[in-house]
């Protein structure tokens, strides 16, 4: 039931991906939301809650290799029906559990597995290997867009059941909403088995070994490691962060949180659009660029509504427009055959920065009393990965003839 007997179609590959990945991503947004309501009902500091918040997005990451070896070896629809069901777990799990180290590591490793077996990296192998190669960078940027609409439609949902139903409520009701929509979603991503599909006669290991050797990778490898660290610190702290700083009508961040996922679905899309035509190496460093120049603004201007509003719309346009390109970048040096999996690994790195942002969040704010040094180091980072994006090769890779897989 698992296995398709054809090749899947494009146009339902992308509806059933953007579904899966609209849900994932969107309730994974607003984990923000439950930081003060879980803390307050525990008696917890932010550090318990941001570290797990921290673990979860380290565990994503990895797992995020292992998910992907899964998927182009046995088929993305398996991998995302296990996620969906981790998931409906450590939604329950967050719900029930009142100690924090249980709270932390079973949290961390259910959502984290979870979240790797249902985002991006599971779902780049089939969309990159359905997509005509021109159509690819597209394809890509319509599955980010995807994740967006899910921030979007998902942050005021969330808070909205935090307010009427209470926390734990909260949870479980998004665990049934995740049953019910992802397990559908994944008998539209049903492949033919590997052994049919195309692609270079390559081993996973020779796979593995040939992209830690190639220094374009490494390089990716690093500026991804920065958008994890930039987006996810944002995402988990600025809720608290315009708390803190006198504006305290919640709405605000969820307005704001709201706009980013509206404003990335254009973001996402047109960066997978000009991906197929410009190279992505110079949109990826111009990415980095712009955001570190839209956070040093916000943090000069004086922190209204308004100016909120303005930041999140202009975050939201570069927020997730990194990963039609990197996917993008992936695919053009290596091939389809193993897209997932070396989308895994780079996507680790994105969370390695991702733990990082979110604990030292709420660790330097438990330390200091306030988020100036994280915003530092994010604007520092921001340079940084704008500058590596520069050298990077996009050409794909000259292989010596390989001998044919038994």
């Amino acid at each position: 039931m698992l296995t398709a007997t054809r090749a899947p179609q494009l146009k339902t590959v992308l509806i059933a991906s953007g579904m899966v990945l609209t849900l994932a991503m969107g309730v994974r947004h607003g984990f923000g939301f439950w930081l003060q309501p879980i803390s307050q009902a525990h008696g917890w500091t932010r550090e318990t809650y941001s570290l797990a918040m921290a673990l979860q997005n380290l565990l994503w990451g990895a797992f995020g290799p292992f998910a992907g070896m899964a998927a182009d070896r046995f088929g993305t629809a398996r991998v995302v029906i296990i996620g969906a069901l981790l998931y409906v777990g450590g939604l329950v799990w967050m719900a029930l559990v009142n100690e924090p180290t249980a709270f932390v590591v079973g949290s961390g490793v259910l959502i984290g597995a979870a979240l790797a077996c249902t985002a991006f990296g599971a779902v780049s192998g089939i969309i990159g290997r359905t997509a005509p190669e021109v159509k690819r960078s597209w394809a890509f940027g319509i599955s980010s867009a995807a994740s967006s609409l899910g921030q979007f439609v998902m942050m005021p949902v969330e808070q909205q059941l935090i307010s009427s139903t209470g926390w734990q409520s909260a949870f479980y009701i998004l665990g049934a909403l995740v049953a019910l929509v992802m397990i559908p979603m994944a008998f539209g991503l049903r492949e033919q088995p590997m052994e049919k599909a195309g692609g270079p006669q390559q081993s996973m290991g020779e796979a593995i070994r040939e992209a830690f050797a190639y220094r374009p990778f490494l390089l990716l490898v690093a500026g991804y490691f920065v958008c994890g660290f930039q987006l996810v610190f944002i995402g988990v702290h600025m809720p608290s962060y315009l708390k803190d700083k006198g504006i305290l009508d919640p709405n605000v961040a969820v307005v704001a949180l709201a706009l980013i996922g509206l404003f990335n679905i254009f973001g996402s899309y047109y960066a997978g659009k000009l991906g197929g035509f410009l190279p992505k190496r110079y949109l990826l460093s111009s990415i980095y660029l712009s955001r570190t120049i839209v956070i040093a603004l916000f943090l000069l201007a004086p922190l209204t509504p308004w100016s909120v509003y303005v930041f999140a719309g202009a975050m939201g346009l570069l927020w997730l427009s990194t990963v039609p390109l990197t996917n993008g970048v992936i695919a053009g040096i290596f091939g389809v055959k193993y897209l997932s999996m070396l989308s895994g690994f780079v996507f680790f790195s994105h969370q390695v920065g991702s733990f990082l942002g979110v604990w030292l969040g709420g660790y330097l704010f438990t330390k200091q009393g306030n988020y100036n040094t994280v915003w530092g180091i994010t604007l520092a980072l921001g340079v940084f990965a704008a500058l590596v994006n520069l050298p990077i090769n996009e050409r794909a890779i000259k292989r010596q003839p390989l001998a044919a897989v038994a």
